[in-house]
């Protein structure tokens, strides 16, 4: 540096709102005597560019807030897939600052606020789409203060999230990182940068000035070196700004000249961008990782105006991407998990309640095959979706509708008007329709319940059989001459004496399976015996054929048997849930009922041709729906299906039905042996995922859903 350089600055503070003013003051501080302007605002000032132009007075730019280092997040986040991100600084002029650093040159949407209060951590959760990343930017206070007010507020959920981006020269030795509670990024500038930047050995302390300061003071030192390597020149111009005129300063480019020679080496502390006429710090940044397990590892370093790089051997895992996924209470599919001993609700460790249930069971299947985390929301009002009378949904539609939810996974049936709001994913998952259920009649039971197998005029003619055969038998073998007893020369051999008695038991024994015994002699009474077995086989076979069918179409036997003998008899009542999807399709039935014959009205009465075509002999609109609706109201909705099934379940004459949803009556059916279907489901529709309208996930949900089909997943969760 050549001796007797002497130093004097001028200060001109610029105040945006009264660019006049500052330039004024500028203009005033230019007409003393100046050799360069220094313009250290986070913005650049375009006057001021303007005027060194037109002087030849060199003008340089450098930043000394925290923007270098929040191109170094962006640089990370960016390597990182990142589409969003919260960033917290110290103060509202931090907040412009970020703003314009990232402006034009970063792809990742940011939300940028100054401190963090209960407000603004209220609106961080109510965010959406919640942001994929967070980032706190500060002194080392600042951002360990914040941290814990985010652990307060429950906004530190998800692992290598939150990013501690430390803008002081502070040692990571003497950092408490224990009071981060999750795997966590941690971002410093090198803090051996400090001794550096004021000359000194890297083992020194550094001054307790502010970091501003310290790079200020640096940066001017450099520039006088740089200065006293030019050739003699006019150095200090001294300017009219009234009068423009004069000749140009011939420093500048040759300063700008000399401060590209000089950083080309990339030794300096500084180094130069041309197009922007910018000084600025040549910072090495330093990438941590901490987990409380194995503490800090450092994973990437580089330095400003370079691109990020992870250390030689070092790789992060990719993060997991993160999804609110709503859905509604509805059996099976949905369900609180209780606490067997309780019966309350279970939540997890952050306080939010547990599900479980066939959506459940296939969300987590989808988020291993598609590698995402989740979170569970029901909606605050509203089931399933309905359209209000200002055209807005509640519910699960409302919420995926307005970004409040990413995916929507329950029993949530695929409707045209729907799709006008939200995209339906396919394959559909189920099938779903209405379906009818009852009670098993409860049957007397009787001791001689089998004697009403048949009817007694067959047990008569059977007891009539029975004795006349077994009389017949013995007056055949009292008369016979061809008898044992009559002719006991033709069998010298003991033989059975055919008594009165006798003859009754073997006639009775004939009927069981042991027979009765040895037949009589005579050929009268053999062939009265054959016809007598072939009565007795007849007989049985027809009772046994006849008990198994009695006692099958018995407990199979159901009052009604589909919706039109329900709709057509009165004997048994019926309802529905109370403004459900069921309800509202017997409402549109009716409608449709309703509207068919006011048009069939109009067309006959109207009708100025021959009225021969519309004479007929059976009206040609069913009043079906209409009947349905009628018994439905006079028996009164039930306010939910739990109650539903309970009437029925209490009516033990199964004179009353209930007409519900046909994969939770399916459900409980299996869960209440004296609940029995009805008929065939009706109305089917398809259960499918949804997604926002437009949203990339359509396609990646479907190719994952097929999978499972192919693994027969969906068939073993509908087994269960």
């Amino acid at each position: 540096m050549k001796t007797g350089v002497r130093l004097s600055d001028s200060i001109v503070l610029l105040d945006r709102e009264n660019e006049e003013e500052s330039y004024r003051l500028l203009c005033s501080s230019v007409s003393k005597g100046v050799s360069m302007i220094v313009d250290i605002s986070w913005f650049p000032w375009e006057k001021a560019e303007e005027l060194s132009s037109v002087i030849g007075v060199p003008i340089v730019r450098t930043l000394l807030g925290p923007q270098q280092l929040v191109t170094a997040l962006d640089n990370y986040l960016e390597s990182r897939n990142a589409t969003d991100a919260a960033i917290i600084v110290e103060s509202e002029i931090d907040v412009d600052k970020t703003l314009y650093e990232l402006l034009g040159s970063s792809n990742v949407r940011v939300w940028v606020h100054a401190g963090l209060s209960r407000e603004s951590a209220k609106a961080l959760k109510t965010m959406r789409p919640e942001p994929s990343f967070y980032a706190i930017v500060g002194d080392s206070e600042f951002v360990f203060n914040t941290y814990k007010r985010a652990v307060k507020e429950k906004l530190v959920r998800r692992n290598y999230r939150w990013n501690l981006v430390i803008t002081d020269y502070v040692e990571s030795s003497y950092i408490e990182f224990s009071q981060l509670i999750l795997p966590t990024m941690f971002l410093q500038v090198d803090p051996a940068e400090c001794c550096r930047v004021i000359n000194q050995k890297d083992e020194c302390s550094c001054p307790p000035m502010q970091k501003n300061q310290i790079i200020l003071n640096s940066l001017i030192v450099y520039i006088v070196e740089v200065y006293s390597k030019l050739d003699d020149s006019t150095v200090t111009v001294r300017v009219d700004c009234e009068d423009l005129q004069a000749e140009l300063n011939s420093t500048r480019d040759k300063l700008y000249k000399q401060f590209a020679e000089d950083t080309e080496n990339n030794e300096t502390i500084f180094y130069w961008i041309e197009d922007r006429s910018s000084l600025l710090l040549r910072s090495r940044f330093i990438l941590y990782t901490y987990i409380s397990d194995e503490g800090l590892t450092k994973v990437a370093s580089w330095f400003a105006g370079e691109n990020y790089k992870l250390l030689p051997g070092v790789t992060l895992e990719p993060l997991k991407m993160f999804f609110r996924i709503g859905t509604a209470l509805a059996v099976p599919w949905t369900l609180p998990k209780l606490h067997p001993d309780t019966g309350e609700q279970l939540v997890n460790e952050e306080g939010q309640p547990l599900y479980e249930g066939y959506c459940i069971d296939l969300i987590e299947k989808l988020s291993e095959a598609m590698n995402f985390e989740y979170e569970i929301v029901t909606p605050k009002v509203g089931g399933f979706g309905k359209k209000l009378p200002n055209g807005t949904w509640d519910g699960v539609v409302g919420d995926l509708m307005v970004g409040e939810t990413d995916i929507a996974v329950g029993a949530l049936t695929m409707t045209a008007e729907r799709e006008e709001v939200i995209d339906f994913v396919a394959p559909y998952f189920e099938q779903t329709g209405i379906l009818i259920v009852i009670r098993k009649p409860i049957r007397k039971t009787s001791l001689f319940k089998f004697m009403t197998v048949l009817r007694t005029e067959v047990w008569l003619s059977i007891v009539a059989a029975l004795v006349l055969t077994g009389f017949m038998i013995w007056l055949l073998e009292k008369y016979s001459p061809y008898s044992a007893r009559n002719n006991p020369d033709a069998y010298p051999y003991p033989c059975r004496e055919f008594t009165l008695k006798e003859s009754f038991w073997f006639a009775l024994t004939s009927f069981t399976p042991q027979g009765g015994g040895e037949a009589p002699k005579a050929l009268s009474g053999r062939t009265l015996v054959a016809a007598y077995w072939l009565f007795v086989v007849l007989m049985l076979a027809t009772f046994t054929a006849n008990l198994a069918a009695f006692l099958t179409v018995e407990r199979m036997q159901t009052p009604v048997s589909s919706l039109e003998q329900l709709a057509r008899q009165s004997r048994i009542n019926y309802t529905v849930v109370e403004s459900s999807s069921v309800h509202q399709y017997f409402i549109n039935m009716k409608f449709a009922e309703d509207t068919l014959y006011r048009v069939w009205k109009e067309i006959t009465l109207n009708a100025t041709s021959d009225q021969a075509q519309y004479r007929v002999w059976d009206y040609p609109i069913r009043e079906q729906y209409g009947h349905i609706l009628l018994a439905i109201n006079a028996s009164g909705p039930v306010p939910d299906a739990k109650t539903g099934f309970q009437q029925v379940n209490e009516h033990a004459d199964a004179d009353f039905a209930f007409i519900h949803d046909s994969a939770e009556i399916k459900y409980e059916v299996t869960r209440n042996c004296n609940l029995t279907e009805v008929g065939e489901v009706f109305a089917e529709q398809p259960y499918a995922i949804a997604v926002q309208q437009g949203s990339r996930l359509q396609e990646d949900i479907s190719r994952a859903l097929l999978e499972l089909q192919k693994e027969r997943f969906l068939e073993q969760m509908a087994s269960k």
